[in-house]
């Protein structure tokens, strides 16, 4: 019996940590993407195609590709079902290498009639996948008797994921209704990264660039301020009541 019970615990304390090794990957390369979003931007709305906007265009696709597989990998430690995982994994390859396609900015490898559907479609796709992935990482951090620093990790991931996904969002509507933020962004990476810098100026409680962004962005605007508020509330109040576990457990 006590055999069975040393086995359960060292099982959880593994999965502990890589849930945290998983977090604070995801973390780093988000971290990387908003930094690149909110410091970077001025070539990419100046003109998309001078040489430094293509460079800074193929550094955004390069770290979206791997941002896509840390998010698949992520999911791994929150589910068992095997065709979700497959499901997920098979559409992130797809929006991957489909959007770095039709993205790379040195030549066209795929010559589209509509680029702007081939946009939606891919968006389409990537915010559903991150609303999936929020959800499973706010369940796995409410769950559980004990504060870990898996639950740390964790609870910075979401917060940054809540930015890049109603980025996301914001970018999917811009496409959907070119110059929905108030003024004409060329499509594709330049109109993700101001998305992006968008969605963090309304997260963080900040004035942004784009007062004249159309009423839908406004209102959805304030839906992510009140949520991004609420997570920080509950988190806060959640990882306090929490006692740290004994020592055989620590992660």
């Amino acid at each position: 019996m006590q055999i069975h019970s040393l086995k359960s615990l060292l099982s959880r304390v593994e999965l502990q940590r890589e849930k945290q090794k998983d977090y604070r990957n995801v973390v780093s390369i988000q971290v990387l993407i908003v930094t690149l979003g909110l410091v970077l931007y001025a070539p990419l709305l100046e003109d998309p195609n001078s040489n430094i906007s293509k460079f800074l265009i193929t550094l955004f696709s390069a770290f979206g590709g791997l941002y896509a597989f840390l998010l698949w990998d992520l999911l791994r430690n929150f589910t068992q079902s095997k065709v979700l995982i497959l499901t997920i994994l098979i559409t992130l390859i797809v929006i991957s290498v489909f959007g770095i396609l039709i993205e790379f900015p040195y030549y066209k490898v795929i010559h589209l009639e509509n680029r702007q559907a081939a946009l939606l479609f891919i968006h389409g796709l990537l915010f559903p996948i991150e609303v999936t992935i929020i959800s499973f990482a706010i369940r796995d951090i409410f769950m559980g008797q004990y504060f870990t620093t898996d639950k740390l990790w964790g609870s910075a991931c979401v917060f940054l994921m809540i930015g890049i996904s109603f980025g996301s969002l914001y970018d999917l509507i811009c496409i959907a209704m070119p110059g929905s933020l108030g003024v004409e962004i060329a499509l594709g990476i330049p109109n993700y990264s101001e998305c992006v810098s968008y969605s963090f100026h309304v997260l963080g409680g900040i004035d942004t660039d784009y007062p004249d962004a159309n009423k839908l962005i406004k209102n959805i605007s304030v839906i992510e301020a009140v949520w991004g508020t609420l997570f920080t509330v509950l988190i806060i109040g959640n990882l306090m009541i929490l006692p740290k576990p004994p020592e055989s457990t620590e992660s």
